[in-house]
């Protein structure tokens, strides 16, 4: 409470949240993340029964996938932030008659990307990785195929999880997870290891598993009720199709930029990857453990900026931008002290948590410094570089989180990365007498470099409260 007061947090007259209310909200949120999480994780371990050559090519696929669902989830987010405000300024219709333009949106686009997908198959991968070897090309064709028939229940799993959360109610989008896991994992065991199926079984159970939670997403929003006083996002009437631009447009204006700004984001990351690898083999695997390892540390920061734009998105829709800033300030404290109880023991344990990848011992050290710094770093600044910025998401002002965003990736990031590269640290790597691997350090220190150039732009944006201006609805 004192250090509610120290940062302003008071209390609004007649508050649109409650405590409940957003506990109700966030802790659904934290427990998908980790479902997502896990099943990333199950998938690469049940994947390397299958050898080298169908891992590479199931990496090499996932690595283009990866971008095409962060542009649904894009899309996701803008239709999502267009129905929280229709959710909080309680215009039930306009707030159904969205969710029924994003998911028209989803299935043109991703049927396209199938058209394309099947048409350019051939010549696509190759022309992306070059000359691989002939077993994983093969690997990687056959894995790509199946996976392309699985685009529109991605898409459209991505679109009504988001509408879901618009309206406050992420427990639907946690269960559907819960799900997924069942089916993902079930699946894979199946066809890899009673059927012994070759990298097929592990694309038919992420078709079977999206496509189910798409059907029945679509069934619970088609009967969408109020929820807990909120109005319902409700798609009945969905089989009369018609386009409405104009409402296309709002949620493309919010979409594209921010699908942009993950899509350029995604792609600095792996620039970074191929500066990595030329520390080499010792690094690589020390970069992939840690990253996993980082996943975790920023787990509840994540959930609470997706509670972030459902809240402030209502908010705004309501017309109380007061109430929104107070519920960022309420949500990020959520935040910092929630990374704080999960980030102690994670360092405490990271020994051990780093030994289960039995590496050698100077990776597993790698991994450790990688790990550590990381997770005392996230602490301080990863919530305001990363969950912070959805209140201006929220409010529309996705054009400025972009642009800030790809600079400071790209002049920040990846600049130090190379900057640290050819000074070797500063001589630190040296001065310390460590293995030439340890180099690969100066990416992470790029990366922190990158948060608070970032962190500090934001809190400029929203200090200033160009924000509030914005206009969606």
């Amino acid at each position: 409470m004192i250090f509610g007061k120290a940062i302003g947090l008071k209390k609004p007259d007649g508050p649109m949240f409650s405590n409940k209310d957003l506990s109700r909200l966030i802790f659904p949120l934290i427990i998908e993340q980790l479902l997502n999480i896990t099943l990333g994780m199950a998938d690469i371990m049940m994947v390397a029964s299958l050898g080298e050559a169908s891992v590479s090519g199931v990496s090499l696929v996932d690595s283009i996938m990866i971008l095409v669902i962060q542009v649904f989830a894009a899309l996701g987010t803008g239709g999502a932030v267009i129905a929280s405000q229709y959710v909080g300024h309680k215009d039930e219709t306009l707030a159904g008659k969205t969710a029924k333009q994003l998911l028209y949106t989803l299935v043109v686009i991703s049927s396209l990307l199938v058209i394309f997908g099947l048409i350019s198959r051939e010549w696509l991968l190759p022309a992306i990785f070059g000359n691989v070897d002939a077993d994983v090309a093969s690997a990687s064709s056959r894995y790509f195929l199946w996976t392309l028939c699985s685009l529109p229940g991605i898409a459209l799993y991505s679109g009504c999880a988001a509408l879901f959360r618009a309206q406050g109610n992420s427990k639907i989008s946690m269960l559907i997870s819960v799900l997924i896991n069942l089916l993902n994992i079930g699946g894979n065991a199946f066809f890899l290891f009673y059927l012994h199926w070759g990298v097929e079984g592990v694309a038919l159970p992420t078709l079977i598993s999206r496509v189910t939670a798409a059907i029945i997403l679509l069934v619970l929003l088609y009967r969408a009720k109020e929820y807990h006083g909120r109005v319902a996002v409700s798609i009945r009437g969905i089989s009369h199709v018609s386009f409405d631009f104009k409402l296309i447009k709002k949620i493309l204006y919010v979409g594209i930029p921010n699908g942009l700004e993950n899509g350029v984001f995604q792609i600095g990351k792996i620039l970074v990857l191929a500066l990595i690898s030329t520390y080499g083999t010792c690094a690589i695997a020390a970069n992939a453990a840690a990253n996993t390892f980082a996943m975790l540390n920023t787990l509840p920061g994540g959930a609470c900026g997706l509670a972030l734009l459902t809240v402030a998105g209502q908010c705004i829709g309501a017309g109380k931008s007061e109430q929104a800033v107070y519920y960022t300030k309420k949500i990020m404290l959520i935040a910092y002290l929630s990374m704080l109880i999960l980030n102690i023991p994670l360092v405490l344990f990271a020994k051990q948590i780093f030994g289960i990848f039995r590496m050698s011992e100077e990776t597993t050290n790698l991994a450790y410094l990688m790990g550590i710094f990381h997770s005392l770093w996230a602490i301080l600044i990863w919530p305001v570089s990363f969950a912070f910025p959805s209140v201006l998401r929220a409010a529309g002002d996705t054009l400025y989180t972009m642009i800030v965003s790809v600079s400071s990736m790209w002049i920040v990031r990846i600049g130090f990365s190379y900057v640290f590269k050819w000074t070797d640290i500063f001589g630190l790597v040296q001065r310390m007498n460590w293995p030439a691997s340890f180099g690969s350090l100066g990416v992470w220190y790029a990366m922190i470099i990158d948060w608070w150039v970032r962190s500090s732009f934001f809190f400029h944006r929203f200090k200033k409260g160009e924000w509030k201006k914005k206009v969606l609805i």
